[in-house]
């Protein structure tokens, strides 16, 4: 094949790309319309070198927002069709909640009943505390009034599930060509007619831009708007918002044997979640912490051994241009998580669970974190601009939502998606914004 020509060009070899890229093959050859031949996916680095390959991996469906429930629900099908290949683990998935969040977790499981999805959830501080000490004895967090248990989701390895994608779209055909830098799109007609590298131009008739946290830089080249105006449900207009807003990724992993983590059972949890407005104490020397709402989550690490997770990000304080994404996670040495998230996460760990106090010092030094884009109200936007660039801008909810690649992929062979539709850029204008949670995190 000529590489300076395909039809078909996906920027970006993470999760979002390469499932596009498997997923289109595949249509493109049950149509009759082509192959994986008629699809190239190329990436600066290489494959997984992203957001995709530092992600923590957890899979969920507890969203606030209907749109988004049934999106990830789209997904978890797609994750449970070939465990073994993405490297899934389908142990659940445990939202913890105090009373201020209890009406919203409430609806959540009666709207994931209403799309079949199965969840137990657990209404009252004595019998919230009953529940998690029958998959922990020594669960201790207090002030909790609801559990909402996920029986399906759970958590993958991250850099294992996308080589997985990457073997699935390599088979359909597909090319994968890492060490390829875009510098600069070609705009013709109102259309992109080619994509320029430090490798040469690639003519194109389709473009798929899935490039996490790079998003900005694509956006730009595309000559989309830096500043929207967002339009509220109730009709107030909020000017000039940033399109694009970093936010620094709090993760880190406590180095204990991986099995120091198991039920009551000897098995491997659910993965964790605490929202909670108890006071959080530091488990070193009783110091306070926070008395303002909180979370954290955790599961089993996959890649060193031991207990990751991590906590709510906040806002990179710098105008968007600014931000370097490049080093990108661990590699760079302002986004890397500092001692202010140990104490916090730790604390948070012993606070849940008593096997976790006095671990503290066991909180992993290793280089983690990274940041995310974030677009005006921190949920996607999977739209066709530009007549032929088809852009997935994943708002930092990226890797756990594997199946919008075959969903975007029909769209690209001209099969609107309802599940994709709540995700239009033009939402902003026209005031359709998803509704806001209580929770203390901006994806939730």
């Amino acid at each position: 094949m000529d590489p300076s020509q395909t039809r078909y060009l996906v920027i970006g070899a993470g999760v979002h790309g390469l499932s596009t890229a498997w997923h289109l093959a595949k249509a493109l050859r049950a149509s009759g319309r082509g192959d994986g031949r008629d699809v190239l996916v190329i990436d600066k680095t290489d494959v997984g070198a992203g957001a995709s390959g530092i992600a923590c991996g957890v899979i969920r469906n507890n969203y606030f927002q209907p749109a988004m429930r049934e999106l990830m629900s789209h997904s978890v099908d797609v994750w449970e069709s070939d465990p073994e290949a993405f490297s899934y683990h389908p142990v659940g998935y445990l939202q913890i909640s105090p009373e201020a969040m209890h009406e919203g977790v409430a609806q959540i499981h009666q709207e994931q009943r209403a799309i079949g999805y199965r969840s137990t959830f657990v209404e009252g501080e004595a019998d919230s505390s009953r529940y998690m000490q029958g998959i922990f004895s020594d669960w201790q967090a207090q002030g909790i009034t609801s559990v909402l248990h996920e029986h399906r989701g759970g958590y993958a390895n991250n850099r294992a599930s996308v080589r997985g994608l990457a073997a699935k779209a390599r088979a359909e055909g597909v090319r994968i060509q890492p060490g390829t830098r875009v510098t600069g799109l070609r705009i013709d007609g109102g259309a992109v007619t080619a994509v320029e590298t430090d490798r040469g131009t690639i003519r194109v008739e389709a473009v798929v831009i899935a490039v996490g946290p790079w998003v900005r830089d694509l956006w730009r080249m595309l000559e989309l708007p830096e500043r929207v105006h967002v339009r509220t449900p109730d009709g107030t207009v909020q000017p000039d918002r940033e399109m694009w807003t970093y936010w620094s990724l709090q993760e880190g992993t406590l180095g204990v044997d991986p099995a120091f983590l198991t039920d009551n059972r000897g098995q491997m949890p659910p993965v964790v979640h605490v929202d909670t407005d108890a006071p959080l104490l530091d488990d070193r020397d009783g110091s306070l912490v926070t008395d303002r709402m909180w979370g954290i989550y955790f599961k089993p690490d996959f890649n060193f051994g031991g207990v990751q997770g991590g906590a709510m990000p906040f806002v990179v304080d710098r105008p968007t241009d600014t931000v370097a994404v490049d080093p990108y996670g661990p590699a760079s040495p302002d986004f890397v998580v500092g001692e202010e998230f140990a104490r916090m996460w730790t604390s948070g760990l012993a606070h849940c669970l008593k096997r976790f106090e006095g671990k503290a010092e066991l909180f992993s030094k290793e280089p983690s974190g990274g940041i995310g884009c974030f677009t005006p109200d921190s949920f996607p936007v999977f739209d066709l601009f530009r007549q032929n660039a088809y852009v997935i801008a994943d708002s930092n909810h990226g890797y756990k939502m594997i199946g919008v690649g075959a969903l975007v992929a029909k769209e690209m062979l001209d099969e609107p998606q309802a599940l994709l539709e709540p995700f239009r850029f033009d939402r902003y204008e026209q005031g359709r914004l998803h509704p806001t949670s209580s929770s203390p995190f901006p994806w939730s």
